[in-house]
């Protein structure tokens, strides 16, 4: 039983530690370019995002000419004010 409850906190600490450094987009900027490298026959290819832009024009203007797509970033945290939380008063 010991064994067993072992190896199945080593698989999903090694599940944990994957899911973490697979990330692509840097939640500091607001977009991301998506630039789409050759793939040649073989389909595959080295795509990649830079997420290291302040605008959409900012990043058009680095991907003129690129096969690339500027796109907002779905992960970065926007200035939207928290909402507020209403406790209700018990008598």
């Amino acid at each position: 039983m010991r064994l067993a409850l072992l190896t199945l906190t080593a698989i999903s600490t090694l599940f944990v530690a994957a899911d973490a450094s697979a990330q692509t987009y840097d939640p500091h900027y607001p977009v991301c370019m998506h630039v789409y490298a050759g793939g040649g026959r073989s389909g595959g290819g080295n795509n990649w995002f830079d997420c290291s832009f302040t605008s959409l024009e900012q990043c058009r203007a680095t991907a003129s000419g690129l096969a690339a797509t500027c796109d907002v970033n779905p992960y970065y945290a926007f200035n939207e004010p928290q909402p507020r939380k209403r406790h209700k008063k018990v008598y």
